[in-house]
């Protein structure tokens, strides 16, 4: 599974300008000039992205000299989920779309593919991390470790082969 460079750019110009908000206080706008040349990023694609963000309400704009963006609400507030959502990021581990799209076998039922149900719950895991995790969280470097924990009651792993 590869997230899109749309997705990826969102994210990381935001996580810029959430770094430029001192404390977690107020931003100060950050020109996506400054977002291109700190992150390698293009800046036409960079404008393309921040008019949906802007209606995601995620960022506002400030015109005029010293323009730029800021963070529309404190980094705390804001999942990278929300972020890629704005983005139109589609994250998914399967074709699958309902059973639309499922590979089937000669001979089988109609209905799902086999293995839908473990794509479609990946599909799930990785939308609860992604809004589980703020821009905050980036910011602070408080991600690492912060994958889901196995489920106490599910069945244990089977112990590593030599």
């Amino acid at each position: 599974m590869q997230l899109s460079t749309r997705g990826r750019y969102a994210v990381m110009a935001m996580v810029h300008i959430a770094g430029c908000c001192p404390g977690g206080g107020a931003c100060r706008a950050v020109p996506l000039g400054e977002i291109a040349a700190a992150q390698a990023l293009s800046l036409a694609y960079l404008e393309q992205l921040f008019a949906p963000l802007r209606r995601a309400g995620l960022v506002t704009a400030a015109r005029g000299p010293g323009g730029g963006y800021r963070l529309a609400r404190p980094a705390a507030q804001i999942s990278i989920g929300a972020i890629l959502s704005a983005a139109d990021e589609k994250l998914r581990a399967t074709r699958c779309v309902d059973g639309i799209g499922c590979l089937q076998h000669p001979g089988c039922d109609a209905g799902p593919c086999q293995t839908h149900d473990l794509w479609a719950e990946l599909d799930r895991q990785i939308e609860l991390f992604c809004a589980g995790v703020t821009l905050a969280d980036v910011v602070a470097g408080r991600v690492e470790g912060r994958a889901l924990a196995p489920d106490p009651l599910a069945p244990a792993l089977p112990a590593e082969l030599p």
